[in-house]
This record gives structure tokens, sequence and C-alpha cells, in this order.
């Protein structure tokens, strides 16, 4: 084992010390800004619509939930065959 390797890396990647004190200067530095385009700010409103927006549109699935609890909501056979065969290529 070379420990006299170790000790040449080591020195490499050891932090380094800073000696002294660090003076502060008065000097005023340019802050950092960011800018928001139209387009932006539309796009954060329109996100906020959506978020605001409910997952279930009531009016919609209101009256067949009704159809279903009362027990007069009826699926044709045939309509659910051809409609299930549509939608994966039979």
């Amino acid at each position: 084992m070379r420990i006299e390797a170790y000790n040449q890396i080591n020195q490499i990647y050891a932090p380094k010390k800073t000696y002294g004190t660090n003076k502060t200067s008065s000097v005023s530095r340019p802050s950092d800004q960011v800018q928001i385009s139209s387009m932006g700010k539309d796009i954060q409103t329109l996100k906020q619509a959506v978020n605001n927006a409910p997952d279930i549109r009531e009016n919609l699935t209101a009256p067949i939930k009704a159809r279903v609890n009362n027990g007069t909501y009826d699926v044709s056979a045939d309509d659910f065959a051809s409609k299930l065969a549509a939608a994966y290529g039979a």
C-alpha cells in the first residue's frame, strides 16, 4: 500500500484554508430579476382555472347516476359489443 500516493491525492482534494479576514465592500451589486411574459401570466391563469374546476361534471353524470340508482338504466348488449369491438379493432 502506497501511503505517499494517498497523501498526495488527499492534499489535492482537501479543502483550501484561507488566512486573513475577508473585507466586505460597500459596492452595490446588481440583483437578479425575474420577468414573466404576458403569455406566462396567461398560462398561470389558465392553470389556476383548471385546478379550480371540478374533476367530475355533475350536470352530465347526475342523470345517469339517478337512473342507475333507480334501476332504469339499461345498456343494450349489442351496442356495448359493437363499441367494444370498435375500441379494440376487432
